[in-house]
């Protein structure tokens, strides 16, 4: 069977690592399964890719903190670059034929770059089935309905696609409800839970031994996700640190993440000289050995990262992202009441509240009544599962059709 994947990637790393999360799932648990995925993230190379997946690298589109989207690195204009990813993914469906296409946030793709591939599906391979898959929270419901009714989203979602996968739980952000899906829309929603993610590759007590972490002291792990806009958490979380108490005994592991502009890395680095107990990494494809050793973790909001620090049950303190979106704001606000981390208002980052709130959580132990659904990963197996295989059944069905259709019929004569 095959699957085709759509990650647009044009802001930090959130889309890549979600959908590669999803993409090595399916591939452990559906035999014979051939993924190609279409990304523009320029760390697709940085991951470790699992037997049964390839990709197509699609030209670098940015949308900086204005939200505008921009080239990152070729030297033409958007519309030439978009008509040429969108020629791009085209041909990738034409010559791939999957049985399944998987579609990540935005149902026309960027800057409508998937119009003419779901136009395909529909006139030349109307077997494949169209799945969209949409993190719990998008951005407010004010901007979101706005935007989706402009775009004409929920139009596009009604005649192209069979079926809407949230990974999140409506408990805590029912999304249909939020973003006003029509009846029709609610009825292709399914809500498939959190992305719980499957323990780190190196054991905690390595990596503390590695970062020469004594039994005496607490690791703080500081991650503000690819980095790009991650500048001002770990600078108010380097001012934090000097405020704490000298009996405190901690070291730092600083994740900058390989997105943080180089002036800003650079500024990090010079932050970090004076004091030995901090250190600078800039990325790891296994953050989750990383977090498992720690003793807390401060960081952004990110789907993924929120994700992984309540599958390493660690305490936290969130410092959400506010712009160009409201997505991060809302989870911290909403997964923060449940008490499932400690969240720092990203506009009020005085040195004092975030230490108290970093010695607050180094005392804490994760034992939130609320306990949040982890299960996404096999329900979306499940889901595309049954998708794909009726897709296989009706090209089955088609093939013998045709092949009769074509025999000649034998005509007897007296």
């Amino acid at each position: 069977m095959r699957l085709l994947v759509y990650s647009h990637d044009a802001y930090g790393l959130g889309n890549i690592r979600r959908m590669l999360a999803i993409c090595e799932h399916l591939l452990s648990e559906i035999p014979e399964l051939s993924i190609l995925l279409l990304s523009g993230s320029p760390m697709l190379q940085g991951f470790r890719l699992p037997k049964g997946l390839d990709y197509i690298k699609l030209p670098c589109l940015n949308r900086g903190e204005t939200g505008e989207v921009a080239v990152k690195y070729l030297g033409m204009g958007v519309d030439e670059t978009v008509q040429l990813r969108s020629e791009l993914i085209l041909s990738a469906a034409i010559n791939f034929k999957p049985h399944l296409f998987l579609v990540d946030k935005k149902p026309y793709g960027l800057k409508n770059e998937l119009t003419n591939t779901l136009e395909h599906f529909q006139d030349k391979l109307p077997d494949t089935k169209l799945v969209l898959l949409l993190r719990d929270i998008l951005d407010s419901p004010e901007k979101t309905v706005t935007e989706w009714h402009k775009n004409h989203y929920y139009e596009a979602i009604e005649k192209f696609y069979h079926q809407i996968l949230v990974v999140g739980a409506s408990k805590v952000f029912d999304t249909a409800k939020e973003y006003q899906f029509p009846p029709e829309l609610t009825q292709k929603t399914r809500y498939c839970g959190y992305i719980g993610r499957q323990p780190g590759l190196i054991h905690p007590s390595f990596i503390r031994k590695k970062l020469e972490v004594s039994k005496e002291e607490k690791l703080i792990l500081v991650t503000p996700g690819g980095g790009e806009d991650g500048y001002q958490l770990v600078d108010s979380y380097l001012s934090a640190l000097t405020l704490l108490p000298a009996q405190n005994h901690i070291t730092s592991l600083i994740i900058c993440g390989p997105e943080m502009p180089a002036e800003q890395k650079q500024l990090v680095f010079q932050a970090a000289e004076n004091n030995p107990q901090v250190q600078i990494g800039e990325f790891t494809d296994d953050l989750m050995s990383y977090m498992q050793a720690a003793d807390a973790i401060v960081s952004m909001a990110g789907y993924n990262t929120v994700c992984e620090i309540l599958s390493a049950r660690k305490p936290a303190v969130i410092i959400p992202r506010d712009k160009p979106s409201q997505e991060q704001l809302i989870r911290a606000k909403k997964m923060g009441n449940l008490g499932l981390f400690k969240v720092v208002d990203p506009d009020n980052t005085d040195p004092i509240i975030l230490r108290d709130a970093i010695l607050n959580q180094l005392q804490a132990e994760v034992n939130s009544g609320y306990q949040l659904d982890m299960n996404a990963l096999p329900r979306i197996n499940d889901y595309i599962l049954m998708l794909m295989s009726q897709t296989v059944y009706e090209r089955q069905v088609k093939k013998i059709y045709q092949k009769s259709a074509s025999t000649p019929t034998l005509v007897l004569s007296h």
